[in-house]
């Protein structure tokens, strides 16, 4: 454990850095998402709608289910997780996109799900990651623990391959645009510790 990175709960005031590095752990998925509201007039830009979900008190995925690293007197990263409901085989995906993740999150259900885990760029490379990861496996409370990353992020791929997830399904992707480069989601868990 890397002693200068310090981990905390966040707090609704985070909102705004919560939303900044959801998007960045889901690589624009996310403001991409909120766009729709800009486009329905709820909020001015994708962020500010970002900082709007993130800051809303029970929502699954906000800053209730939030925990901040910080290093070199910063924030550095994220890590968004909750547990995975029976609830969750209601769910019905309004967007064609969201259709293959919360097809594969279906079949994990009981587990803790790692929403997103993100750490600005600046500052990769020394532990912040890792360090995040472990702390989620922890809050799993002997549960295991499920996650979804694109099949052409190697650096996440390899982070949770050396952390003992392993691939447990893939979908293919829903374009977001007629030229988007097409992968598939990888469903990765690790057993109950």
């Amino acid at each position: 454990m890397t002693a200068f990175i310090a981990l905390r709960q966040a707090s609704r005031r985070d909102a705004s850095e919560l939303a900044i590095l959801a998007d960045i752990a889901s690589h624009g998925f996310a403001s991409w998402l909120w766009c729709a509201d800009v486009a329905n007039g709820v909020s001015d830009t994708p962020l500010e709608q970002g900082r709007l979900k993130m800051s809303e008190e029970e929502a699954v995925g906000g800053w209730r289910d939030s925990v901040i690293a910080e290093a070199y007197g910063e924030v550095a990263g994220v890590a968004i997780g909750h547990a995975l409901e029976d609830g969750i085989g209601d769910i019905v995906a309004t967007i064609p996109a969201t259709e293959p993740m919360l097809a594969l999150q279906k079949t994990v259900v009981g587990s803790w799900f790692i929403g997103s885990l993100g750490v600005y760029r600046h500052l990769r490379g020394i532990g912040i990651g890792r360090r995040l990861l472990e702390d989620q496996i922890d809050r799993a409370d002997r549960r295991p623990v499920s996650l979804i990353t694109a099949s052409d992020n190697e650096a996440a791929l390899s982070l949770y391959g050396r952390n003992g997830f392993l691939e447990a399904a893939r979908a293919d992707d829903v374009p977001l645009f007629e030229n988007s480069k097409s992968h598939a989601w990888v469903l990765m868990t690790r057993s109950a510790a």
